[in-house]
C-alpha cells in the first residue's frame, strides 16, 4: 500500500498536545479530601464504568488516526497490467519553395501545411518528431525530440525565401533519412509535402526512396496544390498582383516513393483535403505498437474513513449514554 498524500501524516503531531490536555484537565478536575486513613475505602466497590471513564477519549484519538490516514490516501498497486504503445519517430519534410505562396490553399500553400502540421503534432504528444525544411538545399529545422513546444515554436518561424529557391525533393528526403537512421524506434516515419518536381540537387528522389528503404523507414508522400492553376502572388511596381500558373507536381515520383518505402501518396487540392490527409496518417501510424507496463492503483481511503466515522460516532454513544455521569 502506498499513500498518494503522506505529508498528511504530520498531522499525527497533533495527537500529542491533545493527550498532554488531557491529562492536564483530569488532574485539574480531581476533587481532593482529607482523611486520617484511607483504609476503610479500599474495600469500596468499584463499577466497570469507573475503569472506563477515559474510553471516550481513546476513542475519540483513534478516529482521529484513521481520518488522518483516509486524508493521506492510501492505495493498493498490487495489480499489474500491459498495455501496448509505441514512440514513433517521426520526420515532418516540407518544401519551402517560393511556389508554397500560392493561394489555393487558404490563406496559402505554406501557411496551411503548417497549420495541419501542427495539429498532428499535437495530436502525438509521445512522439519523437522532428522538421526538416528543403527548396534548392535541405537542413533540419528541429531534430527529433519530444519537446513539442520547441518544434511547434520552430515550425511556427518557417518561411519561405529561407534559402535557396528550388525544389530537391531528393536532397530533402535525404536530408530527412539522416535524421532517423539511428533511430531505435520500433516504426520510423517520413511525411514529405511538396508542390513541384525535383529540380535541384544532387541526389535523385528514388536514390533517396532507396536509401530510406534500407533504414526501414516508411515514406507518406504529399503532392499539395489544386489540378490546373494556381494563383500566384507577385511583386509589380503597383504593388502585389496575382498571376494564374500551372500546378506542376511529379505526382510519379512522389508515388514511387511511397511504394518503395511501403507507404502511400496522397492528393492535396484543398486545405480540407490536407488536414483528412493528414488525419488518415495518424491513424495509420497509430497501429505499431509496442510493450509498456503500468500499475493500477486502488483508491482505499474510503475504507478508513469509514471507521474513523464509525469510531467518533462510538465514542459520542458512550460518552453520552453509559459514561453520561462521568466527568
Amino acid at each position: 500500500m502506498i499513500y498518494e498524500q503522506p505529508l498528511c501524516f504530520l498531522l499525527l503531531i497533533l495527537l500529542i498536545p491533545m493527550i498532554g490536555w488531557y491529562i492536564w484537565k483530569q488532574r485539574k478536575n480531581q476533587a481532593s479530601l482529607q482523611f486520617s486513613s484511607a483504609e476503610g475505602f479500599r474495600k469500596a466497590p468499584k463499577t466497570s464504568r469507573i475503569y472506563l471513564r477515559h474510553l471516550p477519549f481513546v476513542l475519540r484519538l483513534i478516529a482521529i488516526v484513521f481520518i488522518i490516514i483516509a486524508l493521506a490516501r492510501p492505495q493498493t498497486t498490487n495489480n499489474w497490467n500491459k498495455t501496448t504503445t509505441e514512440g514513433i519517430d517521426i520526420a515532418l519534410t516540407l518544401d519551402i519553395s517560393t511556389s508554397m505562396l500560392a493561394e489555393d490553399l487558404r490563406p496559402n500553400r505554406i501557411e496551411a501545411a503548417k497549420t495541419v502540421a501542427a495539429s498532428f503534432i499535437n495530436g502525438r504528444p509521445t512522439d519523437n518528431i522532428g522538421l526538416v525544411v528543403f527548396a534548392g538545399e535541405s537542413f533540419t529545422q528541429c531534430p527529433l525530440t519530444t519537446d513539442h513546444a520547441v518544434l511547434l515554436n520552430l515550425l511556427k518561424d518557417v518561411q519561405c525565401h529561407m534559402i535557396e529557391d528550388g525544389t530537391a525533393i531528393g536532397h530533402g528526403l535525404a536530408t530527412a533519412v539522416s535524421r532517423l537512421k539511428d533511430s531505435q524506434a520500433k516504426s520510423k516515419v517520413i511525411i514529405l509535402l511538396t508542390d513541384g518536381t525535383n529540380n535541384h540537387g544532387e541526389i535523385a528522389p528514388v536514390t533517396a526512396a532507396e536509401i530510406a528503404k534500407a533504414y526501414n523507414i516508411r515514406v507518406y508522400t504529399v503532392g499539395v496544390g489544386t489540378k490546373g492553376l494556381a494563383p500566384y502572388p507577385m511583386q509589380g511596381p503597383f504593388g502585389v498582383q496575382y498571376q494564374n500558373m500551372p500546378v506542376e507536381i511529379d505526382e510519379t515520383v512522389l508515388t514511387k516513393i511511397a511504394q518503395i518505402t511501403g507507404g502511400l501518396y496522397f492528393r492535396a487540392t484543398s486545405t480540407t483535403a490536407l488536414k483528412d490527409i493528414y488525419s488518415e496518417i495518424d491513424q495509420l501510424e497509430k497501429t505499431k505498437m509496442s510493450v509498456q507496463e503500468y500499475s493500477k492503483k486502488t483508491e482505499e481511503y474510503g475504507l478508513f474513513a469509514l471507521i474513523g466515522f464509525l469510531v467518533f460516532l462510538l465514542e459520542l454513544i458512550t460518552r453520552y449514554t453509559v459514561l453520561k455521569n462521568i466527568p
